[in-house]
């Protein structure tokens, strides 16, 4: 196989309120699936929607702000877990289709949060990528990734891995994934900003392969109505309430070939993007540029990469 047909959902997710956000999702898959997608992609935790109040409220940050912990409880209740049975769907309508859906969650390990990047593959378990290092603000909801979670899955016709935002600007995971050869990279982002893109399209040149870059489209009200949906606090509205603006991420996804140029691009708004890609064009980008081999220098430069999950304590019997 060639030709791979794919599709970017830039949507809107519906926070806070995971069951409706799945809901959703499986209808904009579905749709993305029935007009020919053998990969969808949806962007950085479009189920339970981008934590904006981090960045955007004023006082979020501050040591035991009420509307925070009140907002990081809600998480915690509705974050999915390890063979969430609400996520059965999504994994059914990979099976029944044969299409890999790759899409961003909160999730609850133990009793922290952790940011997923899920992929749904027909007839294998799913494929997990837990973000690494959440950035800046990020790092009062997320706890770190292990190594255990870089991989991609090998499908009929290439290889398909992903990084979420700025992972991007990672030099090593950068290196680790193109040591693994994807043919399609989906880079989750949470709006793809200019420099989003062009992370985007230097991780296609880099890696030389197909980069999906997916972006969500996310407003001060979004937040406001997930947060009715699941009955929460007055001191969780009164937060989000002091937010400026009303459109914070603003979509921009794009779809990149090998050669940095881009093959089919996104406005503001919900859409999805589709695009017929050329396989053959991954292996003639390795004629002049293969950076994990032939313009690669082992003899000087080595990477490990530890892909042991790291549980912090281990009970012995």
């Amino acid at each position: 196989m060639t030709s791979l047909y794919v599709a970017v959902v830039q949507a809107a997710p519906i926070p806070l309120d995971f069951q409706a956000g799945i809901d959703k999702a499986l209808g904009l898959a579905r749709e993305a699936i029935d007009n020919g997608a053998k990969v969808v992609a949806f962007g950085e935790t479009f189920l339970g929607g981008y934590p904006l109040w981090l960045d955007e409220a004023p006082g979020a940050a501050l040591w035991d702000h009420p509307g925070t912990r009140a907002l990081h409880a809600i998480m915690l209740e509705q974050a999915v877990v390890a063979n969430d049975e609400r996520l059965l769907p999504l994994q059914e309508l990979a099976d029944a289709s044969g299409a890999i859906i790759s899409i961003g969650a909160h999730e609850r390990v133990r009793r922290s949060l952790v940011n997923n990047q899920l992929t749904f593959r027909p007839g294998l378990p799913v494929l997990d990528h837990r973000k690494l290092v959440p950035t800046h603000g990020e790092r009062l909801i997320w706890a770190r990734g292990d190594g255990s979670t870089l991989g991609v899955h090998q499908a009929e016709w290439g290889r398909l891995g992903t990084l979420i935002c700025w992972e991007h600007w990672m030099p090593l995971a950068r290196a680790a994934m193109h040591n693994l050869g994807e043919d399609v990279h989906i880079a989750a982002w949470p709006t793809v900003r200019e420099s989003h893109a062009i992370a985007s399209r230097h991780y296609a040149m880099e890696g030389r392969c197909f980069v999906l870059a997916a972006g969500l489209v996310q407003t001060k009200d979004d937040l406001l109505v997930g947060l009715e949906r699941v009955g929460g606090p007055d001191d969780a509205r009164e937060l989000l309430e002091a937010i400026p603006g009303e459109v914070l991420n603003r979509g921009g996804s794009l779809i990149a070939a090998p050669d940095t140029r881009v093959i089919a691009q996104a406005g503001e708004g919900e859409e999805t993007l589709f695009a017929e890609l050329d396989l053959a064009e991954v292996a003639e980008g390795l004629a002049n540029l293969d950076t994990d081999g032939h313009y690669a220098r082992p003899d000087i430069f080595e990477l490990t990469v530890d892909t042991r999950a790291k549980e912090g304590v281990n009970w012995l019997n």
